[in-house]
């Protein structure tokens, strides 16, 4: 039987960039041969590859599509390794490599935001090709800062005059009356993760102009009431705290030439007992409306520290355990 090995070189330009695709203390490297057993080593002026055929080829492809995303100035993440090792030994580099293609835009400080999986890059194109997207999924999924960040190219690009951003305030109800302070004091903490990414996206001061403006807008989701808004960009954030008469008068209060893009979990819903999201019942009436895109994320888009994940697991298992033995009681008695 022959033991020859496949040897593969990948030109490395210098010690910043292979210290860029191995990781600090070589923790990328580790996750690589972990997934595919093969030998990657520097030597000299490049990156080698040995093993047998298979593993080097795929190891070589993996490379290839970290070098790529580095070298457009990304710093690489452990997500970002997992994710490419993941999509080349399923076969999908293609999809990979056009998702580590498109930029959707450049913050204020030279930062390129992109997709950080299949289900977000299908989310933006949903958001593209629709008037109203539904995005619904477990939180680090991207649904909001991703959308807030396709407002603003659109703004940008003088596609619409005006950023919307709402949520309810507080827990479904928006009973903001005991929190002290003023209006804008009560609902600010609620609306302080669209005011991070509007202020990473345009940088604080842009963001403080195009608010004292009215050209962006963040507020309580009472405020959309009686509203058209032509020409916009909105976004309705937790939405699954949204009851169905509140979904339906967002959803009605579309004008012409805007763009809608409502998100929410709802494995997470804070209503009332005995009062279903309107998030939900708009996913089921609207799914087959045309100008209409539902996308629903899946654990896998997912971006956060591999721990989180671990985390989120280890309370769905919990939880599905805890229902089954209550199950198991009812059917006792």
């Amino acid at each position: 039987m022959s033991t020859e090995k496949l040897e593969r070189r990948i030109e490395i330009k210098d010690q910043q960039e292979l210290y860029g695709i191995f990781g600090s203390n070589d923790e990328f490297l580790r996750i690589i041969q972990a997934g595919l057993p093969c030998s990657l080593v520097a030597r000299g002026g490049s990156l080698v590859i040995t093993g047998d055929e298979e593993p080097v080829l795929l190891a070589e492809q993996v490379v290839g599509e970290l070098l790529f995303l580095y070298r457009q100035g990304l710093p690489l993440t452990t997500h970002d390794v997992r994710y490419s090792l993941k999509m080349i030994v399923e076969g999908r580099q293609a999809s990979l490599h056009r998702m580590f293609a498109d930029t959707l835009i450049v913050t204020n400080r030279g930062r390129q935001i992109k997709a950080k999986t299949l289900g977000q890059w299908s989310y933006l194109d949903t958001i593209r090709k629709n008037i109203i997207t539904i995005g619904i999924g477990p939180a680090g999924t991207g649904k909001t800062y991703l959308a807030v960040a396709m407002a603003v190219k659109a703004l940008k690009a003088k596609e619409v005059e005006r950023l919307i951003l709402a949520r309810p305030a507080v827990e479904a109800g928006e009973k903001l009356g005991f929190l002290p302070g003023d209006l804008q004091e009560k609902v600010d903490p609620y609306l302080r993760p669209l005011y991070d990414a509007l202020s990473e996206l345009l940088g604080i001061e842009t963001f403080q102009k195009y608010l004292a403006k009215g050209i962006i807008e963040v507020a309580p989701l009472a405020y959309m009431r009686g509203r058209n808004l032509n020409d916009s960009f909105i976004i309705l954030d937790e939405a699954q705290n949204t009851t169905h008469e509140q979904m339906k008068m967002v959803l009605t209060r579309l004008g012409f030439g805007s763009k809608m893009v409502v998100t929410g979990d709802v494995t997470q819903i804070d209503l009332p007992m005995g009062r279903s999201s309107g998030l939900d019942q708009a996913a089921r009436v609207l799914c087959n409306t045309k100008g209409i895109g539902i996308v629903r994320f899946a654990e896998g888009d997912v971006v956060r520290h591999e721990l989180v994940g671990a985390i989120v697991r280890a309370y769905e298992a919990y939880e599905s355990q805890r229902n089954k033995k209550g199950m198991a009681r009812e059917e006792n008695n």
